[in-house]
């Protein structure tokens, strides 16, 4: 996978262009859903301003030094590397979150997995939760910024995920998650949680997209998982009974086309209450199963 982009040149504009040229001559390079907010973002990244600042100086003339920087940041997006990574953050259901290439950038898709989990967790009682393959913290920090009694582990196999995480518990002001490095369920012991959630690698080996937009640029191992995408989640069906209490759940986002398998794979592991949930585009997103046994928490 290609690394964090270091680009060799830098796309030249007029020092003495105004705020609102930069971005009209910025936008008119860049391609993607909205090239115009791409090119507000990265000029606001340039000039450690946000967007109100950048509506309301429309008209001044940024410093030689910043618009060299914002030329920068535009080869970069024009080379292709992601948003995120250019400017080094991305936001998730109502959190900032730093990212690196060394964690996967959080997508919208995923906070229906937040939502379905946060359905299943009272708010009034001290659940305990566990995020496996956290990442930059996303789905943990979520769960624990809207259920503050619940006691929330975080495990990743990459150190260097971890310590984004773990900035991103503190730049939000995120207490109560602990974060703890190694392969799945390894870093778990014996403990038991009410309920475990995960994005894991799920793109099959050799998948085409892999190799398109932004998924050059994110960590293989966060991204691919087997020839059919299917070895982490067939890790994380099987062993996350030995770590659920009676009645715990399990949810799993995976692709849109895994929605049978994955529930095969819940049954086959004696979930029950097994379905499939999409996502806005009505495409399968998240599996999920209770253990049998008990009740679920209410």
């Amino acid at each position: 996978m290609m690394p964090h982009f270091a680009p060799s040149s830098t796309r030249e504009f007029p020092t003495d262009a105004t705020v609102a040229t930069l971005v009209r001559l910025a936008a008119a390079q860049l391609s993607g859903d909205d090239p115009r907010r791409d090119a507000e973002l990265l000029l606001q990244h340039a000039l450690d301003v946000d967007r109100a600042w950048l509506f309301s100086h429309a008209g001044d003339v940024p410093g030689m030094e910043a618009v060299q920087q914002f030329g920068r940041l535009v080869e970069r997006r024009v080379a292709g590397e992601p948003l995120a990574y250019v400017v080094g953050h991305a936001g998730f259901w109502t959190l900032d979150l730093r990212v690196t290439p060394d964690t996967l950038i959080p997508r919208p898709e995923t906070e229906l997995l937040v939502e379905l989990a946060l359905s299943r967790l009272p708010a009034d009682q001290p659940l305990r939760i566990a995020d496996l393959g956290t990442g930059s913290g996303a789905i943990a920090l979520a769960l624990a910024s809207e259920r503050p009694k619940a006691a929330v582990v975080a495990t990743d196999m990459s150190g260097k995920a971890l310590a984004v995480a773990r900035e991103n518990a503190r730049r939000n002001g995120v207490p109560g998650v602990v974060f703890r490095e190694g392969d799945w369920f390894v870093p778990l012991g014996t403990e038991c949680f009410d309920l475990i959630a995960s994005n894991p690698p799920y793109i099959a080996e050799g998948d085409a997209h892999l190799g398109r937009g932004d998924l050059r640029f994110e960590p293989l191992s966060a991204l691919s998982s087997g020839a059919d995408g299917l070895n982490a989640i067939s890790v994380l069906c099987e062993g996350a009974p030995g770590h659920l209490v009676e009645g715990g759940w399990l949810l799993i986002e995976h692709g849109y086309d895994q929605g049978d398998a994955v529930r095969s794979l819940l049954g086959s592991a004696g979930f029950v209450e097994v379905e499939t949930r999409q996502d806005l585009e009505q495409r399968d997103r998240v599996s999920l199963g209770r253990k049998k046994g008990g009740s679920p928490p209410a």
